[in-house]
């Protein structure tokens, strides 16, 4: 194969398309062959009558070439297709592709994030045809594609095609860019829902008091999440660290007809002789925030796969009130009573998720005594649930 010959037509159409006098005078016209995916075509035929075609959607693609550097694509193309073609020579197979990424190379240089070249040959490389293949891939958008062919009458047409040529559509490949794009930052931001339940673990009552028998499909948990997702170390890496503020919302609904009451500033449980209450408890509302470790790893087509994280955090309640409702007089009555009840005001403790793709479940439990010391019940809040992720 004319390695040379290709490296250097390639070069000569991209600085043609770069050249402000080029835009001038070249026109653009439809292909001779029939093309679903391209619009225009340049056709510019050189003294030493070679030929070369231009493909491109529109004139913005040629203005937006113009970012790179030639002589330095040039220079990267050609050690990359001498690669290739060591590889091509030493394989059995008909068709060879390797990636390269000058980006991650040269951190800082205005290089095409991935270069894919392609090489195929009829007899695992050994061709016996008038002329080979090299497919470049530039960039997360631009592609370029050189064909090579020998006429048989000693010259040689070259064809260069900018921009979607194949299967996929502009669109198509500005939405892998993009998803690219997000695979490599180093720091998202994501925004999930926690719904789970309540329990109270290592309950101690004072002496004459009741315990809380909680319902445990009433005493929900809620909590909106706007949490920074974090990479430790290169793209790819599992390890991340996941922060970000969280607006919490505790409820723990009594059983028994039981209600919460303050006496004497002392919160405590009791049962209504007088009336039967059909809802009765207490709501807390608190704003935390998180720091935890987690390993995520990719699963098939590039998606989330397994993935696990544990953690602790601080908080702090922002209000609560107790509400019941009862019948009264064939009339439904809620009553709703704002006030601190003796909650810990200061909370933390420790939490954590396992998750494989769309589904993961959450675990959160308070190390703080729900009530402060001697004004309430003794006992620790555990949160349990599924994530919905965005």
């Amino acid at each position: 194969m004319k390695r040379l010959s290709t490296v250097l037509a390639a070069s000569l159409m991209l600085a043609l398309a770069s050249s402000p006098s080029f835009a001038r005078s070249t026109s653009f016209a439809r292909p001779a062959f029939p093309s679903s995916h391209l619009d225009d075509t340049i056709v510019v035929k050189l003294p030493n009558q070679a030929t070369m075609t231009l493909f491109v959607k529109n004139k913005q693609q040629l203005r937006e070439m113009r970012a790179y550097k030639l002589d330095s694509l040039m220079i990267l193309l050609d050690t990359y297709i001498t690669q290739a073609e060591t590889a091509g020579k030493n394989s059995k197979s008909e068709q060879v592709t390797m990636e390269f990424y000058p980006a991650k190379d040269q951190p800082g240089k205005q290089v095409p994030e991935q270069i894919r070249i392609t090489m195929r040959n009829d007899q695992g490389g050994k061709s016996t045809r008038s002329g080979d293949k090299v497919e470049v891939n530039m960039g997360r958008v631009f592609g370029m594609k050189v064909e090579e062919n020998a006429d048989g009458k000693g010259g040689d047409r070259v064809s260069v095609h900018v921009g979607d040529y194949g299967k996929d559509s502009l669109a198509t490949a500005k939405r892998k860019a993009k998803r690219e794009a997000d695979r490599n930052r180093a720091v998202h931001n994501n925004f999930t829902i926690d719904l789970g339940l309540n329990t109270l673990t290592d309950v101690k009552a004072q002496p004459g008091q009741m315990e809380p028998d909680l319902k445990p499909v009433g005493s929900r948990y809620v909590s909106l999440n706007w949490l920074y997702d974090i990479r430790v170390g290169k793209v790819g890496s599992p390890f991340h660290l996941m922060t970000g503020p969280e607006l919490s919302f505790n409820n723990y609904m009594l059983d028994n007809n039981a209600r919460f009451i303050n006496t004497n500033g002392v919160t405590t449980i009791a049962s209504e002789a007088d009336r039967s209450l059909d809802k009765s408890k207490l709501a807390v509302t608190t704003l935390n925030l998180p720091l935890m470790a987690s390993l995520r790893f990719k699963g098939n087509n590039d998606k989330d796969g397994f993935r696990i994280g544990a953690g602790g955090f601080a908080g702090y309640r922002l209000g609560s009130h107790t509400k019941i409702k009862y019948s009264e007089d064939g009339r439904t009555r809620k009553d709703k009573d704002r006030g601190s009840y003796n909650l810990t005001d200061f909370q933390y403790g420790v939490q954590g998720f396992i998750g494989i793709r769309s589904l993961e479940l959450f675990g959160k439990y308070h190390l703080n005594d729900l009530f402060s010391n001697d004004r309430g019940i003794q006992a620790q809040t555990l949160s349990f649930g599924i994530t919905l992720l965005h």
